[in-house]
């Protein structure tokens, strides 16, 4: 557990640090934004290879026996979680991690209407499914540091971008979305936007669902499948 505590550790490191204007700034301008970007990107996947062998590698305890309706949870979960990453990686958003955020239309905002952090909430969703069916100490401390991450993560983002974009464009773009999934809606401010969605993001979240669930055992060596 010493060594996965320690790459769990440099990895919140790793994200909180430059998350700090000034030492972002500087690192900018040290490197470019391009190198920034690049080097910031491969350090991360490297830390989470670490992770994950470390997480491999861990002497862990079981606290809860596995029951079967435990792994039901993620199968049923991940399909959301899916769609959202997707959603985060191809849709217009100005109010979180995103793409095209100058082509954001408030009127048709897609996945956005759902939350304004899917990646976020795509993160929260996976790692807190996964912690039913692995009652264990590694594993608590694997997925517990992640869904705190997610959770963390939408609250920074709001606070960031609604500086960067002033008090005016930020009431106007995040007026009919909200931080929790699907509360705008429950609210009545705003309606679930499916064809902003569209057929192709939702096609691409389904492959990418059966793609994990064909690839899990292979690449865990633990069946996903309830049965």
């Amino acid at each position: 557990m010493t060594e996965l505590f320690a790459a769990l550790s440099v990895f919140i490191a790793f994200h909180v640090i430059p998350a700090i204007r000034p030492v972002r700034a500087g690192l900018v301008r040290a490197v470019g934004l391009p190198g920034y970007i690049v080097g910031y990107s491969f350090l991360s996947i490297a830390l989470l290879v670490w992770v994950g062998v470390a997480f491999d590698r861990a002497d862990t305890d079981l606290l809860w026996a596995q029951q079967i309706w435990m792994r039901w949870v993620p199968v049923g979960v991940m399909p959301l979680a899916c769609l959202l990453l997707v959603g985060s990686l191809s849709a217009p958003n100005p109010l979180s991690v995103g793409v095209k955020a100058d082509r954001f239309d408030p009127v048709r905002p897609g996945i956005v209407s759902i939350t304004r952090h899917p990646l976020m909430w795509a993160l929260v969703l996976w790692a807190g499914a996964h912690v039913p069916p692995n009652g264990d100490t590694a594993a608590l401390a694997l997925f517990g540091l992640f869904v705190l991450l997610g959770a963390i993560g939408p609250w920074s983002l709001d606070r960031k971008k609604r500086r960067d974009l002033g008090e005016d464009a930020w009431k106007r773009l995040s007026a009919g979305t909200s931080s929790v999934p699907f509360w705008a809606i429950l609210c009545g401010r705003t309606r679930l936007d499916l064809s902003g969605i569209g057929w192709r993001q939702a096609g691409v979240a389904a492959v990418l669902y059966v793609g994990f669930l064909a690839a899990h055992e292979w690449a865990l060596g633990v069946s996903p499948l309830p049965y």
